[in-house]
């Protein structure tokens, strides 16, 4: 079973006060990447994996989605993402992704932010999403970038001159990293984007795009903060497809 550490107070505080959490898609500096890796929405049943505060199944609602499932192991999330409007189109239900099954060719869109690095065994996840889209079906997801979860005490080096190195250590030796971030003991499980990309290949899908997420300029000018962000990629973004 996944950690659900969304349901701890202290980090449920601390995550609902980042812009993604009030400011929803428009808050997330990668949702430009990832809104032009989707496919056209009007139509399509959709399941979001780690749905959160229920963003994303409000967005593609909006924009056409014939059905949403969002799915989330923290029963917070779900009150909040219950808590902004009621569709009868939209279903939010609590799962574990470590242990998740679905109906097969079910969905046309598998959709996933910033909720792969918690599990721990993603070739089962992968085939089990595979398995559950049509032919043809697409899988759009963003994880944390091996890189940045590499580090055994990840955090920026600064140096005598203010100039800001991300150490790298242990790349190659994969499985969980425990961190702290707005509670102790945050457990994520660290991958490197071979490993990412062949498990997708293994499971059957055709990879169409993958995207290690920079800043536009636009980005930075609105957001200066942001500019760290070309130090290093924070964020692995991917389209595949069945």
């Amino acid at each position: 079973m996944a950690q659900n550490i969304y349901d701890q107070a202290d980090f449920f505080e601390g995550y609902s006060r980042l812009d993604r959490s009030v400011e929803g898609l428009d808050g997330a500096p990668e949702w430009p990447a990832m809104r032009a890796m989707l496919p056209e929405i009007d139509g399509l049943s959709i399941v979001d994996l780690g749905c959160g505060f229920g963003w994303f199944c409000r967005w593609v609602r909006a924009h056409g989605a014939r059905e949403v499932l969002g799915l989330d192991l923290s029963e917070k999330m779900l009150v909040r993402a219950r808590a902004a409007g009621s569709d009868a189109a939209i279903t939010y239900e609590r799962a574990d992704l470590d242990e998740l099954s679905l109906p097969k060719a079910r969905f046309d869109l598998a959709y996933s932010s910033l909720a792969l690095h918690y599990i721990s065994d993603v070739s089962r996840l992968f085939a089990t999403i595979y398995q559950a889209l049509v032919p043809g079906g697409f899988f759009v997801f963003s994880t944390e970038h091996p890189i940045y979860m590499a580090p055994t005490n990840p955090g920026w080096s600064v140096d005598a001159e203010g100039k800001k190195t991300w150490p790298v250590d242990q790349y190659l030796v994969e499985g969980p990293r425990t961190t702290d971030w707005f509670a102790k003991g945050v457990v994520k499980h660290h991958r490197t984007i071979g490993t990412t990309l062949n498990s997708l290949i293994q499971a059957g899908f055709a990879i169409g795009h993958v995207e290690e997420f920079r800043p536009t300029k636009a980005q930075i000018a609105a957001r200066p903060e942001l500019a760290e962000e070309l130090e290093r990629p924070m964020f692995l973004l991917v389209q595949a497809r069945r």
